[in-house]
């Protein structure tokens, strides 16, 4: 079929069921050798399975020549400059040398145009390479908790994308359904309806890709080598955030979901987005960190995107801290609060104890004699010299006054080594060291306390962890059992009225019976009524009796049912009372047993000749008028059995309003968790810093102590002593 001008009318195409008719004769639809009685994979009904998307259907058959299994797409909507597209893709793909990509992600297909014939027309096809593998999505719900295959298959994607770019090839629509993933953990891109080439420059996109997939910045008119960039930055996330926290998957992803992580809200409303929330609080901040770019590309055009290289920047080498001999150990270079080393530079530092430089002025011995130096140094052999004499003349003196001039000379030099400045300044160093190591925690103490604390919080964060699916669990099944219980107050709604219904048929028999009957009642009684006794008296009653009888109220042969006879043990004799209508018992003067009777059998033949002639069926007004009664009441069911679903449906979606409602605050109280269980991670890493830095100032300002004491030594009184008179 022959693609018209741009200003033609665009050709319609057949439909994914059309095409599927077709292809239950493919000798007869196909002309190509390979295609021509090839065996498509059917249904269950017997019918070609196909897999349907935007512009085509996608369908398995077996070669009947080769046994060669193919997928074959049949579209179903006009692509303009469709066979140009594909021949540029395919002599673009067919100049890559598999050996130099990463992966064969490539799969080779032929555009055959005027392929199939379907109905009076014939159609192009694209012969494609089947491949066994299975979607990014289903694949994910199988190896999601297998950490290392995610990681690695997010390398093998994120060199998928540089082969694409290295080559300026952007497929259009990368998403999870266009990424297959192979048994050997390799990637298949398939679906090249949209891919740019270079050959294709000037040409307008046929498709804006999966929205769940792309920027909220993109338009039907993008085309070009950025076209993957967006989409790209959000799969890669994705695999990378699987890949650090397997539970995301689950808590981020719905089954059979048409997206990973995010979804198109996510990207166009990123302030009310809970699943992006939850990326940008994770305590892993390779997870965060690229949560956050991804946040901040949303909302960038599509040429200034950056490409996924950009995702895994350079090593930052961290500044190293110096220190002098008596300052603290100095702290080793790399991650901050074990930050990966790549994420340097990308998150905020953590901040620790200003170190405080330890004094380093402490002398270690006298430097040069003072004029009290000099003076005691003069008097030392002099106080020495007097109480030589005084020993020498022999004078009864007490010792403690012979040995008074030695005494004064130990005071005089201890006096003016008290005074010099060495021996100040090593006090203030010391003291100043121990103030600043007494200002410090100790380091054992605090490291066993933190983690303590780190102990009991994650301990608590497991728990929190491990309740919030029961209580997700615990919503959905009660969303179950309220739709059960829906589900069976509808079923016992309408059971009841449809067995009312059904006996809508034998309630209108019984009524048309019934009228009949109280007509034809109606007709004899009003026939009784007419025949009165004193008009045609029965044998034996003359008006005597007659009018005996109107006295007790009977007049007609409708005033009474018959008699009863009664015995008159007087006379010995049997007498006989009448009957009324009502029910009551009259003694009529002069009826007897013969004449209540006669009475009896007149009557009788007046009952005989009413019901004979009374009517046989209803009239057709009468007969009408009932049938509307049921008729009617057939709507009013009819009705309500109706309004069952919709009182059904409104049942069930106040079960899932309140389902949503608890997921929601569910989820909410989950995120506000999760925020604030990243801040108290970060709180903790904070703090190891800080812990960090306190041992190593706290072990060099003990050196520092250590170091100034062994200095003291060098002001000893026996070295002060040496310095009075040597200078050193």
């Amino acid at each position: 079929m022959t693609v018209g001008s741009p200003t033609a009318p665009q050709p319609q195409f057949p439909s994914g069921a059309a095409y599927a008719e077709a292809l239950q004769h493919t000798q007869l639809c196909f002309r190509h050798p390979e295609l021509r009685g090839a065996r498509p994979d059917l249904t269950k009904l017997g019918l070609p399975r196909a897999i349907s998307g935007a512009f085509a259907s996608v369908f398995s058959l077996t070669s009947a020549t080769s046994g060669q299994r193919y997928a074959v797409k049949c579209f179903t909507r006009y692509v303009p400059d469709q066979e140009r597209r594909y021949q540029a893709i395919s002599a673009r793909l067919a100049r890559l040398d598999r050996a130099e990509l990463s992966q064969p992600w490539n799969l080779g297909f032929e555009y055959l145009p005027d392929a199939i014939s379907v109905g009076q027309q014939r159609y192009p096809v694209l012969k494609m390479e089947w491949i066994e593998a299975v979607t990014l999505s289903s694949w994910l719900d199988a190896n999601h908790a297998d950490r290392f295959a995610v990681d690695r298959l997010a390398d093998r994607f994120a060199a998928l994308t540089r082969d694409l770019s290295q080559h300026e090839i952007a497929h259009g629509d990368l998403q999870h359904g266009n990424l297959l993933v192979a048994g050997d953990d390799t990637l298949r891109l398939v679906d090249y309806d949209g891919m740019y080439v270079p050959d294709l420059a000037g040409l307008g996109g046929t498709e804006r890709g999966h929205r769940n997939y792309q920027s909220p910045l993109r338009g039907n008119d993008d085309f070009g080598v950025e076209l993957d960039r967006f989409s790209a930055w959000v799969i890669f996330m994705s695999l990378k955030a699987i890949a650090a926290d397997p539970t995301l998957w689950n808590r981020l992803h719905q089954p059979s979901g048409e997206f990973l992580l995010l979804t198109e809200e996510d990207f166009s409303s990123p302030g009310g987005s809970t699943g992006l929330q939850t990326l940008l609080s994770h305590p892993d901040q390779v997870v965060s960190g690229l949560a956050d770019r991804v946040r901040s590309l949303a909302f960038q055009p599509l040429e200034l995107l950056p490409p996924l290289s950009d995702a895994i920047p350079k090593q930052r080498t961290a500044p190293t801290a110096s220190t002098t001999s008596t300052g603290p150990a100095a702290v080793p270079s790399g991650s901050a609060g074990g930050l990966p080393g790549w994420m340097m530079g990308h998150v905020p530092p953590q901040a620790g104890p200003t170190p405080t430089s330890a004094p380093n002025t402490s002398p270690d011995g006298f430097r040069g004699r003072t004029a009290l130096d000099v003076v005691t140094a003069l008097l030392w052999p002099l106080l020495l010299a007097m109480a030589g004499v005084l020993l020498m003349a022999g004078l009864p003196l007490p010792t403690a006054v012979a040995g008074a001039p030695v005494a004064a000379a130990l005071l005089l030099t201890a006096l003016t080594r008290s005074r010099r400045v060495e021996r100040a300044q090593a006090r203030d160093a010391l003291a100043g060291l121990t103030q600043q190591l007494g200002r410090l925690d100790d380091p054992v103490k605090a490291a066993e306390k933190l983690r303590k604390e780190k102990e009991k919080f994650e301990a608590a964060e497991s728990k929190r962890g491990a309740a919030y699916p029961k209580e997700q669990d615990k919503l959905t099944a009660r969303y179950h059992a309220e739709l059960k219980e829906a589900e069976q107050r509808r079923v016992r709604k309408q059971r009841d009225i449809d067995k009312k219904i059904d006996g809508l048929t034998e309630e209108l028999r019984k009524a048309l019976t019934k009228a009949l009957t109280d007509k034809q009642n109606a007709y004899v009684r009003d026939r009784l009524g007419r025949r009165l006794i004193a008009d045609s008296p029965p044998h034996g009653i003359g008006p005597t009796l007659a009018a005996r009888l109107a006295a007790a109220g009977i007049r007609s042969a409708a005033d009474f049912t018959g008699y009863r006879t009664v015995q008159n043990n007087s006379f010995n004799s049997t007498g006989a009372v009448l009957v009324l209508s009502n029910g009551r018992l009259v003694n009529v003067s002069g009826i007897g047993e013969a004449k209540a009777i006669a009475l009896d059998v007149w009557r009788s033949e007046v009952v005989a000749s009413a019901v004979a002639r009374q009517p046989k069926a209803l009239g057709s007004a009468e007969q009408q008028q009932i049938e509307q009664g049921v008729a009617r009441r057939r709507a009013q069911l009819t009705d309500q059995r109706k309004a069952i679903e919709p009182a059904t449906e409104a049942l069930r979606a106040k079960a899932r309003k309140q389902l949503d409602d608890g997921q929601s605050r569910l989820s909410r109280e989950h995120t506000l968790a999760g925020e604030q269980a990243g801040r108290q991670r970060q709180e903790f890493s904070r703090r190891t810093v800080a812990l960090q830095h306190n041992s190593a100032l706290h072990s060099g300002l003990s050196a520092s102590v250590d170091a100034v004491r062994g200095r003291r030594r060098g002001l000893s009184y026996a070295r002060y002593v040496q310095f009075l008179y040597t200078g050193r």
